[in-house]
This record gives structure tokens, sequence and C-alpha cells, in this order.
């Protein structure tokens, strides 16, 4: 009897003890995946459960055994499409004066001397007639005939003409102006401006004889021409040059050096400022200028970049004008003071160069890194491509 009691009496305290048992298991299983769960991120895949779903959320057989990770995957975003192909180069052009002043720091008279001993070191008679093509403000020609004139008082040298071709009418109206105000009359004489294409120029003349028909030296000068951004555009260039160039004549073009062209891996900015002075030599404002930004796109098949060009005109003397330099750049209070563009410009390598030359029937007959004679294509201090080519003879 006491042995059933017994019995009777463990099996009431089995019972009753083994429910606490699941019950302690149950709450140690919970405590431990809490403290096991997964940390709050925001990376794809990682599986969150809020604070409320563990809290209420029984575990069960299926929720005890790891479920394999599913991630999910998202291809990375398209790359950003390039910027718009905005030619704002009858725009930009279309401004003389803040281009002129843009460029003003550079040595027209020593570029015209190297310009000229270049030509007669190479081919041994001195240069009568000039063609600068791309010439903009012409500050080069105006600058030749003013240095020429000098020499020829002290040397009989041979009368020397200038002849500029663009394609914007407000360089040309520009350039005939400052010609007015800088030669003298003999040497206007001797000056001629045509606005035309500088792709398919003819300046062919029935009336003259074939000998005064023809040019000693052209010159291509402040790069342009990298405008000319197709290899049909660039022979088409230089084969109205070869028509009315003299046999054994020149063409002098002016590049920047094809170290930028393998050394961008990003573009880079461009900048200088120019300081403004008023009649009285006080300081009155500055113009500042941006010729390539950080971020140009860059075509490496083409080679082509789209060049941003700045030019924004501030002065200091004069609230007025002062205001209308801070006016937006295409509001009409403003619009003579800044401008801003895109100008699709191509970089050229020297073999490039060699190989236009040749269809278009010139030889490359020496490069240098700048305009001057000192600074070979190859130094480390050449900042430019500069290439010589002569006209061959004429194929028969």
């Amino acid at each position: 009897m006491r042995r059933k009691i017994a019995v009777a009496v463990i099996r009431i305290l089995f019972c009753l003890l083994l429910p606490d048992r699941r019950v302690s298991s149950w709450l140690t299983n919970v405590n431990f995946m809490r403290q096991a769960r997964p940390v709050r991120s925001s990376f794809v895949g990682v599986s969150v459960l809020p604070d409320d779903e563990w809290r209420s959320t029984p575990p069960s057989s299926s929720s005890m055994t790891p479920k394999p990770t599913t991630t999910t995957t998202t291809s990375p975003p398209p790359p950003p499409p390039p910027p718009p192909l905005v030619d704002a180069a009858k725009e930009i052009y279309s401004m003389p004066a803040l281009y002129d002043l843009a460029f003003g720091f550079r040595d027209y008279q020593e570029e015209v001397e190297f310009l000229l001993q270049t030509h007669r070191q190479i081919t041994g008679f001195p240069t009568r007639r000039i063609l600068d093509i791309g010439a903009g403000p012409a500050r080069h020609g105006i600058a030749a005939l003013m240095q020429k004139q000098e020499q020829q008082v002290s040397q009989e040298e041979p009368t020397l003409s200038v002849t500029c071709i663009d394609s914007s009418s407000e360089m040309a109206s520009y350039a005939q102006q400052l010609a007015l105000d800088e030669l003298s009359d003999d040497q206007r004489s001797n000056f001629h401006y045509v606005v035309d294409d500088f792709r398919t120029f003819d300046l062919s003349n029935d009336d003259e004889e074939e000998e005064e028909n023809e040019f000693d030296t052209a010159w291509i000068l402040l790069g342009s021409l990298q405008h000319l951004t197709q290899n049909k555009e660039v022979v088409q260039c230089l084969s109205c040059i070869y028509k009315c160039l003299r046999p054994q004549g020149t063409v002098i073009i002016e590049l920047p050096h094809p170290r930028e062209t393998f050394t961008m891996v990003d573009c880079t900015r461009n900048d200088w400022t120019v300081p403004l002075e008023d009649g009285n030599g006080e300081e009155s404002g500055e113009l500042q200028i941006i010729w390539g930004d950080d971020d140009d796109f860059f075509d490496p098949i083409t080679q082509v970049r789209q060049l941003t060009i700045d030019m924004q005109l501030a002065y200091s003397s004069s609230p007025e004008l002062a205001d209308a330099a801070a006016a937006p750049v295409n509001s009409s209070k403003n619009k003579m003071q800044n401008v801003r563009g895109v100008v699709p410009t191509r970089l050229f390598t020297a073999q490039e160069m060699d190989a236009l030359a040749l269809l278009a029937n010139f030889q490359v007959v020496a490069m240098y890194g700048a305009l001057d004679e000192g600074v070979s294509v190859d130094d480390d201090a050449a900042f430019r491509l500069v290439c010589v080519l002569q006209k061959e003879p004429k194929p028969q």
C-alpha cells in the first residue's frame, strides 16, 4: 500500500515537473536565439526580424532548423550618360574681345619670330605671303606685319602680306579694327581677312598669275585644328592649303602635346586669371578663364573631349559693370560679360599628324615641343605639339 502511494506521488510529481522543464527549455532556446539573431543592416540578403516578432513567435521544429540563406542580387546601376554634345563655339567665338583678353599673356612677337625663322631654315627662302587659318583676332598676323616692317628697314626683305581665315564674322570685324588701330597705312594694305570655312575655302584668283596666288607658309595656331574632329575634315583642310601653297612651302600647326592624351585618366581643370587695368594703370577687375573642366567628357575612342570653356569678366572700379558681370550668363544685362559652353575638341598624336599629312601630299619635316626652337617634342619641358609640314611635289 505504501509502495502504491509512493509510486502515485512520484507520477504526480513527474507530471507536474515535466511542463516546467519544457518551459525552461523553451525559454533557454529563445534567449539563445535572441543573442544569436542577425544585426540590423541595410545590406541586401540579411534577414532581420523586428523585436515584436521575436518575442511573440514561439519556437517550432522548423524554426530551430537552420534554413538555407537566400540572397538577392541587384545589378549595378548603369553609368551616367555623357553630357549632351552642345557645340557652343559660335557663341564663345562671337565674343572676340574676351577671347583676345584671355590669351593676351602670349608673346606674339617671339612666336612670330620662331615661325618665320623655322620656315626659312627648312625652305631656304624668305616669307612673302602668310596664310593664317583659324586666325581669330589675328594677333600673329598683325605681329608679323609689324615685325617684318622693322626688318625691311635694315634688310632688303620682300614685302610681306597676311591673309587670315576664320568662320566667325565677329572675329573678322574685331581683327580688322585691331589692324586699323595698330598697323600703318602700308601695313594695312597688306592685311586681308576672309570669313570662310577652313575645310572648304578656295583662295584662287583667275585674274592673278599663279605665282602671285601662292602662299609661302600657312599657320594653324592656338589649337585651331582641334575643331576638326574627323580625319576627313583634317585632310580637307590640308588639301585646301595644298592648292594655294607654293612648292616646298610649309604649314606650321600648334596643338596640345600628346602627353595630354595618354595621361587623361580623368579630365583636369585648366584655369587662369587675367588682371585688368584702367587707363591710369589702376586695377579695375579681372577675367577668370576655365579652358577645360574636371567633369569634361572624354571619348577615348574618338579622342574627342567635350571642352568646357568659361570666361567671367568682373569689374571692380565700376559698380554698374560689376553688377553686369555678376548677372546670369544668359541674361540680357550680362550678354557681353560672361560666356560658358562646351566645344568638342580633338586630341592628336604625332603619328596621326604624320599620316594625315601624307594623305594630303605633305610631309612632316620637324616637330617641336613649343613655339620655341630650343624645346624639342620629347623634352620634359615640352607642353605643345608643333608640327612643321612641307608641301611635296605635285603628283604626276
